[in-house]
């Protein structure tokens, strides 16, 4: 039984952008008062949106952060959009293959989805079918976003994929009773990633893009059967 939704998560799936956000976000951080280097960002952050990470700094701090840090993270990582930022190989031929509706969900804000997908020039392959965790109650690993998105798009959670590569976005696709393909092909992704999503819940792990469009069909198969 094939899935009549494909949900997409934005970094590190549609855009390689996840070195380039655990670099900011590191930067501006320790700028702050909170060292921490890039890969400490990776693992407790990934997949999860700015404002519960905030959170859980500000708490450890025992103060806020500045007003302004939220522009100051997007003034950084947006430029370093303009200067290193990819789409992730491949992505486009696989949208083309693929013959279910597509919708996006990302724990980014609306602003740095707009930059990242429009200067990938994928922006325009989603619209206005694109959802950010700043829509709903809860973010990633909370169901909330990926439900959202299917009631959106008017599909019930059984009837849709996600395809995700941070923990985070397997559990949350999981708890909403989606099958989940894993993908490890993202820059910032090492030797054990594929096994971690597995472990995490995905139906099954690729690493290429070209992959996608046949695996659509198994992952739904296997998850159905």
């Amino acid at each position: 039984m094939n899935p009549d939704l494909i949900i997409f998560d934005c970094d590190g799936v549609l855009v390689d952008s996840e070195v380039i956000s655990c670099r900011a976000h590191a930067d501006v951080l320790t700028r702050h008062g909170y060292p921490i280097t890039s890969k400490q960002v990776f693992d407790r952050f990934l997949g999860r949106s700015t404002r519960q990470a905030n959170l859980e700094i500000e708490a450890e701090l025992g103060r806020s952060l500045p007003e302004d840090f939220h522009t100051q993270l997007q003034d950084e990582l947006f430029r370093s959009f303009e200067t290193d930022l990819e789409a992730v190989p491949h992505i486009h031929a696989a949208l083309d293959r693929i013959a279910q509706s597509v919708c996006v969900a990302s724990s980014g804000s609306p602003q740095r989805m707009r930059v990242s997908l429009g200067r990938t020039a994928l922006y325009d392959r989603f619209a206005p079918n694109i959802f950010s965790a700043l829509q709903v109650k809860n973010g990633k690993p909370a169901p909330d976003l990926f439900l959202f998105a299917a009631e959106q798009m008017k599909v019930p959670p059984e009837r849709c994929l996600v395809v995700e590569d941070s923990i985070a976005g397997i559990a949350a696709a999981r708890a909403a009773g989606m099958t989940v393909l894993g993908f490890c092909g993202g820059s910032h992704c090492g030797p054990g990633h594929a096994e971690l999503l597995r472990t995490t819940g995905a139906a099954m792990t690729f690493g290429d893009m070209r992959e996608l469009p046949g695996l659509i069909e198994k992952g739904a198969i296997g998850a159905t059967a």
